[in-house]
């Protein structure tokens, strides 16, 4: 209470909050364990119920850290809602990282923003395999004309963990600026998560 979350290993941290679901039973083997399966602090709170429970979690322990989860990406959220996204660059990251950087699948997530850059709606367009997503050009678009939004960002994850943009991020993230600008929609920028820092196609100076 003290310290903060901050004075403890990645494996402490998990043992409390396992010996709050599991009492009366020594937890800190099972969250050592649980942190060589899945390679992280993080891995584990994004690790599926059906893969945590293959790790030897009842019910209960894994709806606790799925639960943390929950109040982590929610917690990120709420620090880049009703703000300009623009000028709160950090927290998004942060958010984004949060919800993404663990999934072992992609996702593309697409950022709605109304003419003040302001968070319109968040969605998930598409979910795919561990190394591709299928992105449907006019869907983003008409999705895009839905909201009233006149300015997206667009996020995906790489699950390898490598945020290096490919040739089809790049080729794709053009094909959705060409055809989004005659509708008067600006991308403002594509965003990779990977495990470090997420990498930006506009600061690359990939951007159209």
């Amino acid at each position: 209470m003290a310290g903060g979350g901050e004075a403890l290993p990645d494996y402490e941290l998990l043992e409390l909050l396992l010996f709050a679901a599991i009492p009366r039973r020594d937890v800190k083997p099972l969250a050592k364990a649980l942190i060589r399966r899945f390679g992280d602090f993080g891995r584990v709170m994004a690790a599926s119920p059906s893969d945590l429970a293959g790790a030897g979690l009842s019910e209960g322990a894994a709806a606790a850290i799925k639960l943390v989860q929950a109040a982590a990406i929610r917690m990120g959220r709420q620090r880049v809602l009703d703000r300009p996204i623009l000028s709160s660059w950090t927290a998004l990251l942060e958010y984004l990282r949060a919800a993404m950087a663990h999934d072992a699948n992609e996702q593309f997530r697409l950022l709605f923003l109304d003419r003040k850059n302001a968070l319109i709606a968040e969605e998930v367009q598409a979910r795919g395999t561990v190394d591709h997503t299928p992105v449907y050009v006019r869907e983003v678009v008409k999705r895009a004309l839905d909201l009233g939004a006149t300015a997206l960002i667009l996020v995906h994850n790489h699950p390898s963990g490598d945020p290096t943009p490919s040739r089809a991020d790049i080729d794709m993230t053009r094909e959705i600026a060409r055809a989004a600008a005659p509708l008067g929609v600006t991308i403002h920028d594509h965003i990779i998560i990977g495990r470090g820092e997420p990498a930006s196609l506009r600061a690359l100076g990939l951007m159209p």
